[in-house]
């Protein structure tokens, strides 16, 4: 066999153990790991789950979006409606936990449909100025629609139940080990993920994608060549949408309660930085940049007191969350002006330049 054959089949069977390695070592960690870091695990899936939808439509399709953090709220308080019981006398529906989390995905969905007119017409400034109303009205409806959302105050999450399994609280004993909420929901985010990041590669790598490429690239040239560009946008809007709603509903099961402050505009502005620091147009970019953006706050948090400058909120200094948005906002303008590829774009390239003799 010839060395141009031989050192791409290594470099196959070298992934291949390494995301083999890698997915025995997720499985495990509830196992070894403590609250704190397995919610800042669960933290991180929920905001990959969203911005692999949200690079669909920024990164890949071109379409600026800044309405992200609308249809996380969307599918958390969906799925708050249709599993809650309405004992705290908020509106509830009962139904089981299981459909109303697939329920509020496709409302999530749906939301992002009666927009789509609108997201397949516009693009550049103004659909991120018409998506920035959709979280400027869904924060007055949170704060005001108080038998849905709760109001300011917001409202309890009922736990996910599947199989009959409940992911609360109640200890479960796995190898001598106690299963809380948040080993138990590890598992159903990795899954949640995993699913969603195949379906997105497969998006991208098939002819939907070659399409979203082009438009892209070049609208009008995708039109002239039969690509259906508004049709295409709007159907990229409502599958971004959908992801949001599962990543919405996947933090509202972590967090257990839902608050609209949450859902505002900086939320939308970390998915920005998520893609354009992990590399847009990518699944594993989006997952990277998420990974990045959203455990930044949680360890300047957790070790505020041996980190200069950081201090706990409300004793001076410098806010974790404050310093975690100056840092990942000079990591926005580091990869714009030097990687412009992002983290992953830019190991993609050392790669290839370390093996000259592989074929791209």
């Amino acid at each position: 066999m010839s060395e141009v054959l031989v050192k791409p089949l290594r470099t196959v069977r070298t992934r291949t153990w390494l995301w083999g390695a890698g997915a025995v070592v997720l499985l495990a960690l509830p196992f070894y790991l403590d609250r704190f870091w397995l919610q800042a695990g669960l933290f991180a899936m929920a905001a990959a789950i969203g911005a692999i939808g949200i690079n669909l439509v920024t990164g890949a399709t071109g379409q600026l979006s800044m309405g992200h953090a609308f249809f996380l709220a969307v599918g958390a308080y969906a799925y708050c409606v249709f599993a809650a019981d309405g004992g705290d006398g908020l509106t509830g529906l009962g139904l089981p936990a299981w459909l109303a989390a697939v329920l509020a995905v496709l409302v999530a969905g749906a939301a992002g449909g009666l927009f789509s007119p609108i997201s397949g017409r516009l693009s550049g400034a103004y659909l991120g100025i018409a998506t920035l109303a959709l979280v400027f009205i869904g924060q007055h409806v949170m704060f005001n629609a108080h038998d849905l959302t709760g109001g300011a105050n917001g409202r309890d999450v009922p736990p996910l139940s599947l199989f009959g399994l409940t992911f609360d609280d109640r200890e479960l004993l796995v190898a001598a080990v106690p299963f809380g909420s948040a080993e138990k929901l590890w598992y159903a985010g990795l899954v949640l993920l995993a699913a969603g990041a195949l379906f997105a590669r497969g998006v991208l790598r098939g002819r939907p994608g070659r399409a979203m490429n082009a438009i892209r690239d070049h609208r009008i040239a995708a039109g002239v060549l039969g690509v259906p560009v508004a049709r295409h946008r709007a159907a990229v809007f409502v599958l971004s949408s959908m992801y949001a709603g599962l990543a919405g509903v996947l933090l509202a099961l972590v967090f257990q309660r839902t608050v609209p402050d949450y859902f505002g505009i900086t939320l939308s502005l970390e998915y920005l930085a998520m893609i354009v620091i992990g590399g847009l147009g990518s699944v594993s970019g989006a997952v990277a940049g998420a990974v990045f953006v959203s455990l930044l706050p949680q360890l300047l948090t957790r070790y505020s007191d041996a980190l200069p400058l950081v201090s706990a909120p409300g004793t001076g200094g410098i806010a974790p969350g404050e310093a975690s948005r100056y840092l990942y906002g000079a990591a926005v303008v580091l990869v714009v002006l030097f990687l412009p590829g992002g983290l992953v774009g830019t190991a993609a390239r050392r790669r290839v330049t370390t093996q000259p003799g592989e074929e791209r």
